[in-house]
């Protein structure tokens, strides 16, 4: 059974990933910071500090996160409040990875399922309630996250090098034969173009690898 981050005024979470959107980013998300920055004072504040770090938005010494970071930037904000919601709240995903889309009964009968609590615990309505605040924050759709590269190919600059024998003019039966072996070294260019290399290639064939004129 997991311990599911919580905190005892859930109307603070609002008020502090808001906060977190308008200020400058700190060197730590500290209890100053929540507590005056923030405007979450007191035992509130403490409390904050701690959940942030629980949902990822602050690293183990306190330094903002990857999570925090792009939850600054408006074309990443949802992504990373979904990302924080999954990242505080795996054990939840792990029964359910939908547990986002849930109603609040069946969201509600999960976190019961995971916590052990009884149906009418306060801790199971306070992690409830911390869930939907993340909640309007996030956005799951692709567009916050990041677009995938595709794979380029890419031909550099190379130096190859082609053998060719020639075994010369037919001979008459009984005589002996001219056997020719010679190399030819080629600098490759930088390109991606292939057609490039298929040219160079085609003349090859064409003017040096071709039979012997009889």
């Amino acid at each position: 059974m997991a311990n599911l981050p919580y905190v005892t005024a859930p109307g603070n979470i609002d008020r502090a990933l808001t906060g977190i959107k308008s200020a400058a980013t700190p060197e730590r998300v500290s209890q100053d910071f929540v507590k005056t920055i923030l405007k979450i004072p007191g035992g509130s504040g403490d409390q904050m500090t701690s959940f942030l770090k629980k949902i990822g938005f602050a690293n183990a010494d306190g330094t903002p996160s990857e999570i925090y970071k792009r939850f600054r930037n408006p074309a990443t904000s949802g992504r990373a409040a979904a990302d924080a919601l999954e990242y505080g709240y795996r054990p939840l995903y792990v029964r359910n990875e939908y547990m986002h889309q849930l109603s609040d009964d069946k969201l509600r009968g999960l976190i019961i399922e995971e916590t052990g609590q009884g149906r009418d615990s306060n801790v199971v309505t306070l992690v409830l309630t911390c869930i939907k605040a993340i909640k309007r924050f996030a956005d799951w759709s692709a567009a916050g996250k990041p677009a995938a590269t595709p794979a380029k190919k890419d031909v550099s600059a190379a130096t190859t090098t082609v053998q060719i024998t020639d075994g010369g003019p037919p001979t008459a039966q009984g005589k002996l034969g001219l056997n020719l072996s010679y190399t030819i070294n080629l600098n490759l260019p930088a390109t991606s173009d292939v057609a490039v290399f298929n040219a160079i290639f085609k003349s090859l064939k064409e003017n040096l690898l071709r039979d012997a004129d009889a």
